[in-house]
C-alpha cells in the first residue's frame, strides 16, 4: 500500500492545529511518507511529540537547529517534498507566503520548495474577509498555489461563520491529487 510519495505538512498557530494530527494518520493510511514543520507558535497547541509519534518522523520546528545533514533543514525539507501542504494556515503565515517572507523555519521552506502547495486555511471570519486576506489568496493563486477555501460553522472564538478548517478529506484529496497518487 505504501508509495514513495512524501508529503510536508506545516502546521502553523491555529486552534485548528489538533485536527492536523488526524490529517497525518488520514495521509499515512493513504501510504504517504509524512514529514512535519511547525511554528513555534504551533507548538502551544499542539506538542511536536504528537506528529512525531503519528508521522514515525522527526519534528521541525527550529529555524537554527543543527542539520542532519550538511544541508540546511528548510532545503533539505523543501528538496524532499513532492506536496507542501499547510493547515491549518493562519491568516498570519498566509501573509508572509504571498509576501515571500521567510523569517521561521515554515516560510523559509515555503519559499525554497518548488513542490506543489495546498494551503487549507483556518481563521475567523472577520479576519477571513479582510481586504489583506483575500488579496494575500488571490496572490497565492495566481502563483498556482492550491488555496482551499474555508468551511463554515461554529468557530473555536465564539462565533459562527466562515473561517473552519476545510473537512480533512477534502484537504487529503487535495493533496492526492496534487501528489498525483489518486485517492484510495
Amino acid at each position: 500500500m505504501g508509495n514513495d510519495k512524501h508529503v510536508l505538512l506545516g502546521v502553523t498557530g491555529s486552534i485548528a492545529a489538533y485536527k492536523a494530527a488526524e490529517l497525518v494518520r488520514m495521509l499515512k493510511t493513504r501510504g504517504l511518507d509524512v514529514r512535519v514543520v511547525m511554528t513555534r507558535a504551533a507548538t502551544r497547541f499542539v506538542g511536536a511529540l504528537t506528529f512525531q509519534t503519528l508521522s514515525q518522523n522527526p519534528v521541525a520546528v527550529d529555524m537554527f537547529e543543527r542539520p542532519a545533514s550538511w544541508s540546511p533543514a528548510h532545503i533539505a525539507l523543501a528538496d524532499e517534498a513532492d506536496v507542501f501542504l499547510i493547515a491549518p494556515c493562519t491568516a498570519n503565515v498566509l501573509a508572509k507566503l504571498a509576501l515571500g517572507l521567510a523569517d521561521d523555519l515554515l516560510t523559509a521552506t515555503a519559499l525554497a520548495t518548488t513542490a506543489p502547495l495546498v494551503i487549507a486555511p483556518a481563521m475567523n471570519e472577520k479576519m477571513w474577509d479582510h481586504p489583506a486576506t483575500r488579496e494575500h489568496v488571490a496572490k497565492l493563486k495566481a502563483w498556482k498555489a492550491n488555496v482551499l477555501d474555508v468551511a463554515e460553522g461554529e468557530l473555536a472564538c465564539g462565533y459562527a461563520g466562515r473561517g473552519r478548517l476545510a473537512p480533512l478529506e477534502t484537504i487529503v484529496k487535495a493533496v492526492c491529487e496534487a501528489a498525483d497518487i489518486g485517492n484510495p
